[in-house]
């Protein structure tokens, strides 16, 4: 995993409760995500899901995909998912807005289809912004441990 950064100690405290293949699985779709934009900030939240979002900048306003981690399985879902290309139909969901692939092996993220959807969802979110981003390829919590 080269290139790869250290996980948030926020974060990390509440992944370790998870099953160790879906750790494991978790770990290499983060990299593969920061190998494919390393200056992209990672928006950590801990709510219905441990999610990992990532940002062009600071605010969640300007992220275009997540990794949210369940208790038995994981997601890569992309914010604005219902305005991606999808031609290979790897995109599931319902919502107005937002779409996901589910996460079982690397076999489902490694591949072209899906870098291509990735750049498409980063390029959406240029077009979209207000401002130029203040940080690059920080880490943020927003998880408050008790």
């Amino acid at each position: 995993m080269a290139g790869s950064k250290a996980i948030h100690p926020d974060f990390g405290y509440f992944l370790n409760f998870k099953d160790k293949n879906l750790i494991n699985l978790f770990c290499d779709l983060r990299s593969f995500m920061l190998e494919l934009y390393p200056a992209a900030n990672e928006l950590l939240y801990h709510t219905h899901a441990l999610t990992t979002v990532f940002s062009l900048s600071e605010k969640l306003s300007d992220s275009y995909c997540m990794i949210p981690i369940y208790n038995n399985h994981l997601n890569l879902g992309f914010n604005k998912g219902t305005l991606l290309k999808d031609p290979q139909q790897l995109l599931t969901g319902t919502g107005n807005l937002i779409r996901h692939i589910p996460v079982k092996h690397p076999d489902n993220y490694r591949n072209e289809a899906v870098k291509a959807l990735i750049s498409e969802a980063i390029a959406l979110v240029v077009n979209d912004m207000e401002k130029p981003a203040k940080l690059a390829g920080q880490t943020i919590s927003k998880i408050k441990r008790k």
